[in-house]
């Protein structure tokens, strides 16, 4: 029962969301706590690039086909799911909000929770962690340029080269600097890494509180009803399960072993709210980006309610498995 219960983390996001709709920032205090923000973010992708280890990075790139295969699922087979969502009518999901699914369809996989699930199931850890980094470092690239294509052949407004030059200046650039200075300070960050998780956790906490101030100040509560809440989590948890079994069937079908298949599955399927949030705050620079976040947060605790579920049933798979193989060489003749 406990699987299905939101972690601390979703439980912050939701007393910031009520929070910010209680007590939106407004006027000096809001152009004071922006700035707090963006130096947040710059800390959180200066930790990710500094804890990122090359050696995990060299020996994970020579399994190039899984990796492939993962990139393509998460900034490919994603993309077109969410412009075929696209048809689905205003009146059923109002444009605001699938702005927000078809943005979140463009975002990275994520890094904890993919390596998590994966070791979990059993699967390929080592291939995990550089699956899951490269698409976060690409996802710096090609998030912004599939917002711009996306977005302007939907009619939705494309993408301008200063948001691109953002992109570089405040997420790129710390993490650039981090693995520069990884092979001194990567030991120590991560065997550092509770002491530290207030930053991560921390600075999406501030952009949340920020964009959904701006939001509620704007009037998102009075445009969105419970109904258009509940139609965004239905069309999260098709589009998750559509994605969940195109990877865990289309592995197979491609030949990859039971590890591999595992890895494909977990981080082929997930996205990053870590990367989302900051991404959206400087993409969508100047704009209410309330209505933008709110369904890549609610994906994410959709994906870890039901990957929580598969990874576990993984596990007991493999251990039965096991089982069978020890009965089976215990009956054997010596």
């Amino acid at each position: 029962m406990r699987r299905f219960l939101p972690d601390t983390f979703t439980i912050l996001l939701v007393c910031t969301v009520i929070l910010a709709s209680l007590f939106p920032a407004s006027g000096t205090f809001a152009d004071y706590f922006g700035i707090a923000t963006d130096l947040a973010i710059a800390a959180l992708f200066f930790l990710h690039g500094a804890r990122l280890s090359r050696d995990v990075v060299i020996a994970g790139m020579l399994h190039w086909r899984l990796h492939l295969v993962i990139l393509l699922t998460t900034f490919g087979i994603f993309p077109l799911l969410g412009l075929a969502l696209g048809f689905i009518p205003d009146t059923i999901l109002p444009q605001p909000l699938y702005l927000g699914i078809l943005f979140l369809c463009v975002l990275p996989s994520t890094v904890q929770s993919s390596i998590a699930f994966t070791s979990m199931a059993g699967g390929n850890v080592p291939a995990a962690i550089c699956s899951a980094s490269a698409s976060n470092i690409f996802g710096m690239f090609l998030t912004p340029l599939l917002v711009g294509l996306l977005f302007s052949v939907g009619g939705h407004g494309g993408f301008s080269l200063d948001a691109l030059q953002q992109i570089l200046l405040q997420l790129l650039a710390p993490f650039i600097v981090g693995q520069i200075l990884q092979p001194w300070i990567g030991d120590w960050i991560r065997a550092r890494k509770r002491i530290l998780m207030p930053v991560d956790r921390g600075s999406i906490l501030m952009v949340v509180y920020l964009a959904f101030s701006t939001a509620v100040v704007e009037g998102l509560w009075h445009t969105f009803s419970i109904a258009d809440i509940a139609v965004v989590i239905v069309a999260d948890t098709v589009l998750l399960g559509i994605v969940l079994v195109l990877t865990m069937f289309g592995s197979r079908w491609l030949g990859f072993g039971k590890a591999d298949e595992i890895t494909i599955t977990f981080c082929g399927s997930k996205k990053s709210l870590a990367s989302g949030v900051p991404m959206a705050n400087v993409i969508f620079a100047g704009q209410s980006i309330g209505a933008i976040v709110l369904p890549l947060m609610l994906f994410h605790q959709i994906q870890l309610m039901v990957c929580a579920v598969i990874a576990q049933k993984y596990a007991a798979a493999a251990a039965r498995r096991a089982t069978e193989q020890q009965i089976k060489d215990a009956a054997s003749p010596a």
